[in-house]
Formats: structure tokens, sequence, C-alpha cells
């Protein structure tokens, strides 16, 4: 049988009692050309950021809705999804006190977040397959345990945790279970937020820096239930995502039909590349891969890493994570870069 989730139960208490800051634009929204505002102490002058931006993005969160098939009043946008990670810690987990879990290797952000909110961190490791150990997991919760991240497509791993797992973890922990899906766009599999009806403790964590290609504006999305998200719209900044972010991400979630392409495009190369791979001669194992990278063990990464960095490539060197002894995690490129990658990579010794 399910555990029982309560929410108010898990929220800290002074964020129960918090009364939210009230800006000038949550006072008052209605906006027409003929009105003239002086209630914010904005500079008057126009330049098209001199107004305070929407605190609530409704226009994208309107689209976002439309997207993703998840309602307005579950969605929560941030700062990059580092923001919206940071909200949960300092929304539901007391510091000295409480506990989350983390599954190295992992997003590395996890660990530092918890130690900046002074929140003890349970690291279980996965398993050979990059699995999460569910009754190892289960064995770690006890009742300051408030929140499990699970990264899916993992990072730097790359491959999706299988459902069953997620769902028993669902059903048997009384505190939130983070889906971090910032690769989700290039798995197989259906995104978490289509099933935030079943499971009230369900959090999914999406990006627009991925597959959107949008990393330089920094636009974090977080889905749940209302009520969570309502708890987190308590202590956000009140104008936590500015106007020229709002703008471009808006412009390019319109632009279904560019991103798509560029979506196949990546998963087009990431197969040819991981074929590549397999036939160098210092490849032990390419790993397989749900995300817009690939991790491949080496024979000694310290060295590959190197000799790359000498012939103009950086990839990034995962060998001091849990699991990943002696690996290179590859992003995949364009056409052209991956060719410099595979020549690169034929030439070293």
């Amino acid at each position: 049988m399910p555990t029982t989730f309560h929410l108010e139960k898990l929220v800290r208490e002074n964020v129960a009692r918090l009364k939210p800051y009230s800006s000038a634009r949550d006072e008052f929204k209605d906006f027409h050309e003929d009105m003239v505002f002086l209630d914010a102490n904005e500079n008057p002058y126009n330049n098209g950021v001199n107004r305070y931006p929407d605190p609530q993005q409704i226009t994208l969160k309107q689209h976002l809705s439309t997207v993703k098939r998840v309602p307005v009043d579950q969605i929560l946008l941030g700062n990059g999804s580092d923001e919206v990670l940071d909200l949960l810690f300092r929304a539901f987990c007391e510091p000295k006190t409480d506990n989350v879990i983390t599954l190295p290797p992992t997003y590395g952000m996890y660990s530092v977040l918890a130690a900046t909110n002074d929140i003890a961190n349970r690291e279980v490791v996965l398993t050979k397959d990059f699995q999460p150990d569910v009754h190892a997991v289960l064995e770690q919760i006890d009742h300051q345990t408030k929140m499990i991240f699970l990264c899916s497509p993992n990072n730097p791993t790359a491959n999706s945790f299988e459902a069953d797992s997620i769902e028993k973890l669902l059903k048997s922990f009384r505190g939130l279970v983070i889906v971090d899906e910032a690769y989700i766009d290039f798995a197989k599999g259906e995104s978490w937020s289509t099933r935030l009806q079943e499971y009230p403790n369900l959090v999914i964590i999406q990006t627009l820096s991925k597959a959107y290609g949008l990393a330089g504006i920094r636009l974090g999305i977080c889905y749940a239930s209302a009520e969570i998200i309502a708890i987190l719209n308590k202590i956000k900044p009140p104008y936590n995502v500015n106007e020229l972010t709002q703008k471009r991400a808006l412009e390019r979630v319109l632009d279904s039909e560019k991103v798509e392409t560029e979506i196949n495009s990546i998963l087009k190369e990431r197969d040819v590349l991981s074929k590549v791979l397999l036939q160098v001669n210092f490849v032990q194992h390419v790993f397989p891969s749900e995300a817009n990278f690939i991790l491949a063990r080496v024979d000694d990464a310290n060295k590959r890493y190197d000799q790359l960095i000498q012939k103009g490539i950086v990839v990034r060197n995962r060998s001091t994570q849990a699991l990943c002894e002696n690996t290179l995690r590859f992003t995949v490129g364009t056409p052209e870069e991956n060719k410099k990658l595979i020549a690169a990579l034929n030439e070293l010794d």
C-alpha cells in the first residue's frame, strides 16, 4: 500500500508561516498602453527593459503548459534549474536537522546545495549498471529525510532510470522525490511530468539549457502539484526571471520545428559518435546514452584528456566520481565538431 504523503508536515514551519513579499507587479498586473505607471519606482524612460518583468512569467508559462501538457499553476520558473533546486532545499529542509539522499555518480550541485543549506547528504551509490539501489535507498530514510534526488537521464552516466524503481520510491517515501530531467528531450521514454496527478510527492526539474540551446539565458523549470508550487512561490525572489530571458525563452519555445530539427541532428550524431568511439584503440567501453553526451571508459583518462586539450578539444574527465574510474564524457557537438574530435582521437598514441 502506498505511503501517505502529507505536504503540510514536510514544509518548514517558518516557510509555512511566511507572508510572501508583494511586488508592485504582483499588486497591479493589467498593463494598458495609455496607463501611467508610477507605482514601482522605475526609470520612466522607455528602453525596452526599464519596467520590471512579470514576476510570474504568465505568458511563457502558458506556452510551456501547452507544450508540456502541465497546468500553469503547476509550473515554477527559475534562474536556471540550480535556483529551483535551491528553493526546494530552503522550503522543505531544516538546516542542521534534515537530510536528503543523492545517488552518485550524479549531478554535483545536489551535494553543493545540501552543504550550502547545511543539510546532511546521504549518498547511496548506483548499482554497477547505473540504476538506483532501491533497497539501499529505503534503508537510509528516517524521519528527517525530506528529499530524494534522481537524475534521469543521469549525468554523467547518460542512462535513464527504470520506471519501476522510481515508482517504488514514490510509493514508499513520505518526502519529495525530485526527478531531474535536464536531458529528457534526448531520451526514448516520456517525461515523468505525465504522472504528476498520480504522485503528489513527485517534483520534476527541467531546463531550457540543453535541448532548447538556451544555456546562456538561465531558465529552469519545475513541475509539481499546485500546492508545492505555491510554497516555492512564497520564497522565490520577486523578479527572479528577467525580461530578456522571458522573451528569448518564449521565442524558442514557439519555434518548436527548429528545436526538433536540432534534437534529431544531435541524436543522429550521438549514434555516429558512439560507433566511432568503439573503434578507438584506447577506448575500453562506451556506455549507452539517452542524453546529448556519451560516457566512455578509456585506458588512462588523465592522459587522454590532456592529449585532447593539446589538440584544442575540451571534454570532461569524470574519473573522480563513483563507478566512473578512467572515464571521459563527450558532449555531442555539431557534425563538424564531431569530425574534429574523431580525427583527434584517431591521431592519439
